[in-house]
């Protein structure tokens, strides 16, 4: 991100600086490009998906204009714009900022769910994205972030046009964070630490019920249990495998997360 806001400004001064020499050579005006034209040419190059130039523009509008008619719809363009162009840690902050200082905008049910969006995939790494590597090994204080965010998000506006995108997208980070649980909690079993590994598969049971983990988190109780003595546990436990085993699947949800291919909505504009 850093990287590209650096090339962002450079490109900046080349453009400006002949502009600035000129006028200093010179006793015409320089005359300021109409808000207008900055907000079309943004939407110009976001059509071209060219979100670095489309960057440069929204920016352009917040600096030169901040009390303009383009204003607001141009900070909600911005979280879209940096979502877009890789830029997840700006994303994040422009959703933030959005939701400060507007409140009460048409578009706030649209920075709550980018908001949670770019916390998903600002904390992945390259790698990771390029391998499709398993995430559930891996820190995820990104996807619990995100689960946080998104569920406010619903909580606040359930009937958002943004809300079926939403909900999908919790059911993968609860399959991630269950999984991720229980990858700790086998860590432990092997280590027969069972206190440890018997703590964290029954979080997964207390916080993510009804997961696709839900299955493999009671196995894991039913052996802790046994490796501890509590037998009556064990046979409570044994007795929900039991009666469940028919109802609770074992199967991972299908997740439509892409890293190939970011995928997100424009705000609407008004």
């Amino acid at each position: 991100m850093q990287i590209k806001k650096y090339l962002r400004s450079n490109l900046a001064i080349a453009i400006i600086l002949p502009l600035f020499i000129t006028a200093c050579n010179s006793d015409a005006p320089v005359l300021e490009r109409p808000e207008k034209v900055y907000y079309d040419t943004a939407q110009r190059r976001m059509k071209a998906n060219n979100f670095f130039s489309a960057i440069e523009s929204l920016e352009a509008i917040e600096a030169r204009y901040p009390f303009g008619r383009y204003a607001e719809q141009a900070q909600a363009e911005l979280i879209y714009a940096y979502y877009m162009n890789g830029e997840d840690e700006a994303s994040h902050e422009a959703a933030e900022k959005f939701i400060r200082l507007n409140p009460r905008h048409p578009n706030i049910d649209y920075a709550y769910f980018m908001r949670g969006i770019a916390s998903y995939t600002r904390d992945k790494g390259m790698f990771a994205r390029i391998f499709k590597s398993d995430l559930s090994n891996r820190d995820i204080s990104g996807a619990k972030q995100a689960f946080g965010e998104l569920s406010e998000f619903l909580t606040r506006f359930p009937k958002s046009q943004y809300a079926p995108y939403a909900s999908q997208r919790l059911i993968y980070l609860r399959s991630l964070i269950a999984k991720n649980e229980l990858v700790a909690a086998e860590y432990y079993l092997k280590r027969e630490a069972y206190v440890a590994a018997l703590r964290r598969a029954k979080y997964v049971i207390e916080n993510i019920p009804n997961s696709s983990e839900t299955m493999r988190a009671l196995k894991i109780i039913r052996e802790c249990y046994q490796a501890l003595g509590y037998f009556q546990l064990m046979d409570d436990i044994e007795s929900v495998i039991e009666a469940n085993g028919g109802s609770i699947t074992e199967t991972n949800e299908v997740s439509s997360w892409n890293f190939f291919s970011r995928k997100a909505p424009r705000p609407n504009q008004n």
